[in-house]
């Protein structure tokens, strides 16, 4: 016997916003956990294995590492939130039809005439021609 292991399920609440829509989440998380923690006067065991005190055992690192482990990297309000608008910042799951006019970049817009110049006169060329 080297020591006493803790096996467990540790539940939290999470509360935060949604990565993409900026909505409060409002959730439980469960996260498992197991460790074993060696006696004082054991050998086995290395400098960062966690010890026995005595009768006590300290949990609390040990539902701390296992709960932040267990938390979502980048939490969403449901699987499919389609997120915020990238040019008004309207909410998509309210509005799934949402769409703005294609805006043309003012840096490339003399270009845009260009082509409309181009065209025009390519069809006038293109016509029957009377003779």
């Amino acid at each position: 016997m080297e020591g006493v292991l803790v096996t467990g399920t540790a539940q939290a609440g999470l509360v935060g916003e949604c990565v993409r829509c900026l909505d409060a989440i409002d959730d439980d998380i469960v996260a498992d956990f197991q460790e074993l923690f060696v006696y004082d006067e054991s050998d086995a065991g290395e400098d960062e294995a966690s010890r026995l005190e005595g009768d006590l055992l300290d949990l609390e690192p040990l539902l701390r590492d296992a709960v932040v482990l267990a938390l979502p990297f980048q939490p969403l309000c449901r699987e499919d939130c389609p997120g915020l608008c990238i040019e008004c910042g309207a909410r998509l799951a309210d509005d799934p039809d949402h769409q703005h006019e294609e805006a043309i970049d003012p840096r490339w817009a003399t270009l845009q005439g260009l082509t409309e110049q181009t065209d025009d006169r390519i069809g006038r060329h293109t016509g029957p021609t009377e003779e």
